[in-house]
């Protein structure tokens, strides 16, 4: 008997995996030394101070007189501004001169959070029997995005609410139980070790309590301000 091809369906096939995505962040990357400079400092506040206000390096040339090509450098941290210029530039984004400064020296921070010490919150929204332990809290920062991880717990005197809509990313990780999440017109049955990750704006939030007690984790992912 002759060897057969497998025929696969196109949709089934359309499905498959191709290949593995690549993203442009290196998670492993280890910053140059010439990145941690003054320089490199300066013009990260340049760039966001310029897409908060939801300028073009075009449009803040033509506000501020400067060159794009000057402008490029300065956000790139490839040349020292001098004080003129970032004169100049506190004027146009309406911030101190010293708001350019701000991340030189700035902290990184990080909370840690022992087992069993996360604090137990009334998140705004949240429905009864609605169990929420927040993770781990970083206020203002450098990244321009605020992140809410949540531990919660739903038991058999939680109610069923499909309906949650907020700003922002976030991600459910199933650790126990079973229930079916609804988000927006579709319902997914998520199981230990199942993720979802969505557009929270959507109306979403648990429909049934399959298994209990459930628990899993939720990171909420918004813009700062």
């Amino acid at each position: 008997m002759g060897d057969h091809l497998a025929i696969i369906p196109t949709e089934v096939a359309s499905s498959l995996p191709r290949g593995k995505p690549a993203f442009d962040q290196d998670p492993h990357r280890v910053r140059e030394i010439t990145e941690r400079n003054l320089e490199a400092a300066i013009g990260r506040e340049v760039r966001i101070f310029r897409r908060q206000q939801g300028m073009t390096v075009a449009d803040l040339a033509q506000i501020t007189g400067l060159s794009i090509g000057m402008l490029s450098k300065i956000e790139n941290g490839n040349t020292s501004p001098s004080l003129t210029t970032l004169q100049v530039l506190s004027h146009a984004f309406s911030v101190p001169v010293t708001s350019f400064f701000k991340s030189y020296e700035e902290r990184r921070e990080a909370h840690h959070v022992k087992s069993g010490a996360h604090l137990e919150i009334e998140r705004r929204g949240t429905r009864a029997g609605h169990q929420y332990n927040l993770l781990g809290h970083i206020g203002s920062n450098s990244s321009g995005v605020v992140v809410e991880p949540y531990l919660i717990t739903l038991t058999a005197e939680s109610d069923i609410f499909p309906a949650f809509q907020h700003e922002g990313l976030e991600l459910l990780y199933m650790l126990e139980g079973e229930v079916d999440y609804r988000h927006g017109d579709q319902v997914y049955a998520l199981k230990p070790g199942d993720s979802l990750f969505f557009d929270a704006d959507a109306p979403h939030g648990p429909e049934v309590l399959v298994k209990l007690p459930a628990k899993y984790l939720s990171v909420i992912s918004y813009p700062q301000g």
